[in-house]
């Protein structure tokens, strides 16, 4: 089964939408492994985006990922990187169509709620990143059709 890292950025914190972002991945059949609330580091929020370093918009993605608590998880199942990128929608939510996260609930490119992994092999850094004493591995009831 493939992991994928999603965060929940202060924004989507803010304005309360937790439960409701949560619930989509749910609902999609995706299971949950890993969760818990943080107030990234200056230093946690530099390696996580490590590969915008020397971008123009590098310190107001730090500045804004260190601004207030992150809802970290790990959620698992059959393709889930690509499964939550999809039910995230674009990185822009003025362009993001309806039916996404993005689309439904952010105007805006940086503050867009919402953080996945592009690509499995960047979900196992980024969980390793966020979740350095690992994740619950767990035989679900439902596990013969998630993944």
């Amino acid at each position: 089964m493939q992991r994928t890292l999603i965060l929940l950025k202060p924004d989507a914190v803010q304005r309360r939408f937790v439960g409701e972002i949560t619930g989509r991945f749910e609902r999609k059949g995706l299971r949950l492994e890993g969760l818990k609330l943080v107030h990234a580091s200056r230093d946690l929020a530099e390696k996580h985006y490590a590969v915008h370093k020397g971008k123009p918009f590098y310190e107001s993605l730090l500045s804004f990922l260190t601004s207030g608590p992150t809802v970290a998880m790990v959620w698992g199942g059959r393709e889930s990187v690509a499964v939550c990128r999809t039910l995230m929608g674009l990185t822009d939510g003025a362009k993001a169509p309806p039916g996404t996260i993005r689309g439904d609930l952010a105007l805006s490119v940086q503050n867009n709620l919402v953080h996945g992994s592009d690509s499995p092999e960047n979900a196992v850094v980024e969980i390793a990143l966020w979740f350095p004493e690992g994740v619950i591995d767990y035989p679900g009831t439902d596990a013969t059709w998630v993944g």
